[in-house]
């Protein structure tokens, strides 16, 4: 009888061009007004980090971010041997900054562990593009200036403490992304639906384990 993990490889290779927004309807939206919606639900257990075993968390960790809004690119190693790299530590931090307050502050370490778990355990499959930063730390004036665009923004959102990010990640479906991180089980996931040529996005952050659809 084949392992949980044999079972979780297998069902990988048989359902990953499912899970690509370029080889289905965007976001899952319905095909046609007759029938009802065809949103992909991902497998059980297709994305799930119970699967790992010690040794994925002691290895080097390197992350590679990109920030749409000002075209800039990260790939850094930022923890080796148990340890913090203050350097790459401090660009990230920067990179993750608020953009458009121009403001940058301390991110929890927590946070840039998922991302780069999320990012580590995709590439074990294949998927090697860079994790899209949509948003970081926020300064409280741009908190409230997209309250007040309507744009969602918690009043007392972890954004605010360098605790959140708004990712995506290239051709892979939201849905399928949140389910990762919510599978690490270190804090909130909020899923973002949005019918556009890049789909929506998901937040992370390293608050109370909780879920969201907004």
């Amino acid at each position: 009888m084949q392992n949980r993990r044999q079972f979780f490889k297998k069902s990988l290779l048989l359902t990953a061009s499912g899970l690509l927004i370029g080889s289905r309807p965007l976001s899952g939206l319905a095909q046609d007004g007759d029938n009802k919606a065809s949103k992909l639900t991902p497998p059980p257990d297709l994305f799930d980090a119970q699967v790992l075993d010690v040794d994925f968390w002691l290895k080097p960790r390197t992350l590679d971010l990109i920030r749409p809004a000002s075209g800039e690119r990260i790939k850094l190693l930022y923890w080796k041997d148990g340890d913090m790299l203050d350097s790459a530590y401090q660009q990230f931090c920067h990179l993750l900054r608020d953009v458009n307050g121009k403001k940058s502050a301390p991110i929890d370490p927590k946070l840039l562990e998922t991302l780069w778990a999320t990012q580590a355990f995709i590439a074990r499959f294949g998927m090697t593009k860079p994790l899209e930063v949509l948003s970081g730390y926020r300064t409280p004036e741009s908190n409230q200036r997209l309250r007040e665009e309507g744009i969602p923004a918690a009043r007392k959102s972890l954004h605010l403490e360098g605790r959140a990010a708004d990712i995506r990640i290239g051709d892979l479906h939201e849905e399928v992304l949140g389910e990762l991180i919510q599978s690490f089980k270190q804090g909130g996931v909020g899923f973002y639906f949005r019918a556009s040529s890049k789909g929506g996005w998901i937040h992370t952050d390293t608050g109370l384990q909780r879920t969201w659809t907004g």
